[in-house]
């Protein structure tokens, strides 16, 4: 198979899904030689227009699991804007240390429905989002070992005459996730918002300018838009000014701290 550049798109609020996205294209670039060109999926720049990749391109799109699923808000932009023309794609998931659930699969449905060739998927772990006791420092160095074995497998099938289909359920896929609260009751926080210590709010915009639905007032720096709960502006905010207090989602992080500090196995597809 020619190919001519490696096309790395991803969807990133907090920066773990875009380091495993580079990781993987990185490799592939090493092992196939070729030139890598980047696509922020993140911001709304990003995202205000279509994609069109073409069948010697190699796309590597990354995005985050949520709910094990795509992320609700987002599935349907990747659906409208990222298109291929035969062109071999690597579609990669990254899951907060729980489950990846339904993610992938959606992923590779999706991308082979929108004009791509699948080479290989995978399912990678990383530190969730809500909280940094579940996944702590992932992806370490086993996970990079095992993510770059990957990579070479992917080189490998890319490297052939053709890409013969994956050998992947394509039934229906599954409903999301219900967060649970630590009593096993569902964790209901929909609504939950950002709030600001203004004693320790500096006003420099870096909250509005990370937040990846414009939901962030660059006056005021509250949260006024739809909020995907991404921790984004919770993560970059350089005094700390940024925190949830509704108590279901308080809840169901204690959940997770509590249920999911094992550390969950990465999924694969080849």
């Amino acid at each position: 198979m020619k190919l001519k550049r490696i096309c790395v798109l991803y969807f990133s609020p907090t920066g773990g899904t875009e380091k495993i996205a580079r990781f993987v294209a990185g490799e592939l670039a090493e092992t196939l030689g070729l030139q890598q060109e980047f696509f922020d999926f993140t911001t709304p720049e990003g995202r205000r227009s279509q994609l069109r990749f073409e069948a010697d391109d190699l796309l590597v799109m990354a995005s985050p699991v949520y709910a094990g699923r795509l992320p609700n808000k987002l599935a349907p932009e990747y659906k409208a804007k990222i298109f291929g023309s035969g062109t071999p794609a690597v579609p990669i998931c990254v899951f907060g240390n729980r489950s990846p659930d339904e993610a992938l699969r959606e992923l590779v449905l999706m991308l082979e429905e929108n004009g791509f060739q699948i080479a290989a998927g995978a399912a990678f772990a990383g530190r969730h989002a809500f909280s940094d006791k579940v996944g702590s420092g992932r992806p370490d160095a086993e996970d990079l070992a095992q993510i770059a074995a990957f990579a070479a497998k992917a080189a490998e099938r890319l490297s052939g005459n053709g890409l013969p289909p994956l050998e992947l359920d394509r039934s229906e896929i599954g409903p999301y996730y219900t967060p649970l609260k630590e009593d096993g009751t569902p964790a209901k926080f929909l609504k939950a918002r950002p709030l600001t210590r203004l004693e320790q709010c500096v006003r420099c915009g870096v909250c509005a300018r990370s937040c990846p639905m414009e939901s962030i007032d660059h006056e005021t720096m509250e949260a006024a838009g739809l909020c995907i709960k991404c921790q984004a502006c919770v993560r970059r905010c350089p005094t700390h000014a940024k925190y949830f207090e509704d108590p279901d989602f308080l809840s169901h992080v204690a959940m997770l701290e509590k249920n999911y500090t094992r550390r969950a196995e990465h999924t694969t597809v080849i």
